[in-house]
């Protein structure tokens, strides 16, 4: 069975760091890609950071220069160190891992961890 393993949210205030973990197991397909998106109260999920097996990153405007993903590609782990964060950064924020068996894509999905930046 699939499990996405989500670790390090937590409370911040505005300015403070906070670095989030994810370790998926049970994939038997080559994992593509990991990354994080986040939902805040009453929006839409949307995507934070992806990291590509190849290294390649992706990161949604608003967190740029503030987040960094990284990862393990063997050990199917990816992390986001989070800087400077804003009240605006409240929000579940879940991990996610792609795989695929031959043209077949997989999702999937943790269960969230919250982060609450307040002063």
């Amino acid at each position: 069975q699939v499990h996405l393993a989500e670790s390090g949210g937590g409370l911040v205030q505005p300015g403070g760091s906070l670095n989030l973990s994810c370790a998926a197991s049970g994939i038997i397909f080559e994992v593509s890609g990991m990354g994080w998106y986040r939902q805040a109260p009453g929006k839409r999920r949307r995507l934070v950071a992806i990291l590509a097996r190849d290294g390649v990153t992706h990161y949604e405007d608003s967190v740029k220069g503030r987040f960094t993903i990284s990862g393990d590609n063997a050990k199917d782990t990816v992390h986001l160190e989070m800087n400077d964060l804003k009240p605006e950064d409240t929000a579940v924020y879940y991990c996610t891992a792609t795989a695929y068996r031959d043209t077949e894509r997989f999702d999937y999905w943790g269960q969230g961890t919250q982060v609450t930046v307040s002063s």
